[in-house]
């Protein structure tokens, strides 16, 4: 049934294989469970509740483009985004937690509008491929950088922005030694290699007594989520802050995903499953207003996954499953260490790079604002903002050099609402 279902004939793969790569997207991007709750937390949302809501968000979000779109991406509250709705929409703007649901909600159906008309297959294919490669190997140093961080590997220099960590401390050895471990399986073709590795790595801070049993055993109340869901507040609808909000939440959920779901289907050759895949990220996004939390985008871990092997929805839908059971085993799944999941996001992050050596380097106005892109993703911890360095260089590039009719008015249109993302913060 499954194999008729996700037509993993048609696409080369097994339900093993499809089900494995699943539960290796699933681990390495299982940790937005509590990051999120506690971001959401400081927007006022109960921590119990945001656990609850950012579970249930990634599970509807996963299912939804895997039965919908039959892609291997998995969708959960994003990290940049949820940072926006806490500290810039609530805080910054002054809007209550409820208003803020409701501005995501809004943004859901406006992003679901462009999804579901040929206006978004117009929008994306005026994106030049010079500038999706550099999305693509942007957001992969993006990961590494955070493996890097997470392993201990680099730390915050005192005179510079990074330098090395400490490699005489247990948890880096851990996260070389794991890494060790993983990128041999992975060179040797080992089925599973990626979920071997954190399995390996779990295994080895077991037996060198760095993991962190605290909690273990103990479960969450359903109690607090029942004030956060649907709890959404329309009282701000009619006034500019609430409508600026909404503006954020599209600009940063609709590039965001077409930039990661482009990138991320065309590692697979599957870049025909990308309107199907926003419609799901869109939907997903409205409904994430309702249960309760920041919008969702495409995780970038979901190439944790493609490179285990998934090629079909099967691979989302077995994660979105497991965010299901994220609740009840939450405390469990905290026992797996950074130093097991770090090797995991440095490997997939090199493997993103590929894409570079398909940009254009003897064209100037080509690869100069795919440079910002690839450099400005990591160094500004941010996705949106690396992209809109490069958007907003391209057509000023483009029209120094004569080309002018390589510039849509599509794409002009997209480089000035960057512009105006950047400007928010100072007006």
């Amino acid at each position: 049934m499954l194999t008729k279902r996700f037509l993993l004939q048609q696409h080369g793969t097994t339900v093993r294989r499809e089900m494995t790569a699943g539960v290796v997207s699933f681990f390495t991007v299982v940790y937005i469970v509590a990051v999120n709750a506690s971001i959401l937390a400081d927007a006022g949302i109960p921590y119990e509740a945001g656990v609850i809501a950012t579970a249930l968000a990634a599970c509807f979000g996963s299912l939804l483009v895997g039965l919908w779109a039959n892609s291997p991406l998995v969708i959960v509250p994003g990290m940049g985004v949820n940072a926006l709705f806490s500290y810039t929409v609530v805080q910054g703007m002054r809007l209550s937690w409820p208003e803020a649901l409701a501005a995501v909600f809004v943004s859901g159906l406006l992003v679901s509008a462009l999804a579901f008309t040929p206006l978004i297959k117009r929008l994306a294919a005026t994106i030049p491929d010079s500038l999706k490669h550099a999305i693509g190997a942007g957001v992969g140093l993006f990961l590494a950088f955070i493996g890097l961080q997470k392993g201990g590997i680099v730390v915050p220099g005192s005179s510079s922005i990074v330098t090395l960590g400490d490699f005489g401390s247990a948890h880096t050895l851990l996260t070389l030694a794991t890494l060790a471990v993983t990128l041999a399986l992975y060179v040797r073709g080992v089925p599973g290699n990626l979920l071997i590795g954190i399995a390996a790595g779990t295994g080895l801070a077991a037996v060198t007594g760095q993991l962190a049993w605290d909690g273990v055993g103990t479960g969450l109340s359903l109690a607090a989520y029942g004030s956060v869901f649907g709890a959404m507040s329309f009282s701000g609808l009619s006034s500019v802050v609430f409508w600026t909000a909404v503006f954020s939440f599209v600009l940063v959920v609709l590039f965001e995903n077409i930039g990661l779901i482009d990138a991320q289907l065309r590692l697979i050759g599957q870049p025909g499953k990308a309107a199907r895949s926003l419609q799901a990220g869109a939907v997903s996004v409205a409904a994430s207003g309702v249960l309760g939390t920041s919008p969702t985008v495409t995780a970038v871990e979901s190439a944790a996954g493609i490179s285990a092997g998934g090629r079909t929805g099967l691979t989302a839908a077995t994660a979105g499953a497991l965010f299901a059971c994220a609740v009840p085993l939450g405390p469990v799944m905290r026992l797996i260490p950074d130093s097991a999941i770090a090797p995991v996001l440095i490997l997939i992050g090199g493997l993103m790079l590929r894409g570079v050596k398909d940009i254009p380097f003897d064209d100037l106005s080509e690869w100069l604002p795919a440079f910002l892109i690839v450099a400005g993703i990591p160094l500004t911890s941010s996705i949106v903002d690396g992209m809109g360095l490069g958007f907003v260089a391209f057509p000023i590039l483009k029209l120094a050099a004569g080309k002018r009719r390589e510039i849509s008015p599509v794409f002009v249109a997209i480089a000035a609402l960057f512009v105006l993302n950047f400007a928010l913060p100072f007006i």
